[in-house]
């Protein structure tokens, strides 16, 4: 087999899946709509988006764009949530832990097969990880992801 037809294949069963479970493209729509105008109102979180996402109406298409890559079909999301994150400076571990906590309840509130909710949440808890990880060894390297300590937030204003 090819690797253009193993990616068609993987490409072509995420669908599926995405299917049996009731997952389409508006549910990931108004999960993130929701979830997002939770994370502008939240006393930790909503101060660093306010601070960094200028324009909501482009960044909320990319965040769908994001969940539908991960949930229906690989290759809609074209960006790099590492570097982004990353270029913060600012974020803990407090923040990622925040961060899903209220995306596992938005999935809980909003998502009414659990097998797609499932997939929801591990989704989440794997992306959470992976920028924790990334963030904290950019800011400390292997040592940062040794320790417990928290590193204090540093939340910035716009000027």
């Amino acid at each position: 087999m090819t690797v253009t037809a193993q990616a068609e294949q993987v490409r072509a069963t995420k669908r599926a899946q995405a299917a049996d479970d009731g997952v389409d493209d508006f549910l990931i729509g108004a999960l993130v709509d929701r979830f997002y105008a939770r994370v502008q109102g939240d006393d930790l979180l909503g101060p660093i988006f306010g601070n960094h996402v200028a324009d909501w109406s482009q960044h909320l298409p990319r965040m769908k764009d994001f969940w539908a890559s991960i949930m229906i079909e690989p290759g809609r999301f074209n960006g790099r949530p590492m570097q982004k994150h990353i270029a913060l400076g600012l974020l803990t571990k407090a923040h990622f832990a925040r961060w899903l906590v209220l995306w596992d309840e938005t999935v809980a509130l909003n998502v009414s097969s659990p097998a797609a909710a499932e997939r929801f949440r591990i989704s989440a808890h794997r992306i959470a990880d992976s920028l924790l990880t990334g963030v904290l060894t950019e800011r400390g390297g292997l040592e940062a992801l040794r320790t417990d300590k928290p590193t204090p937030a540093r939340l910035e204003t716009k000027s």
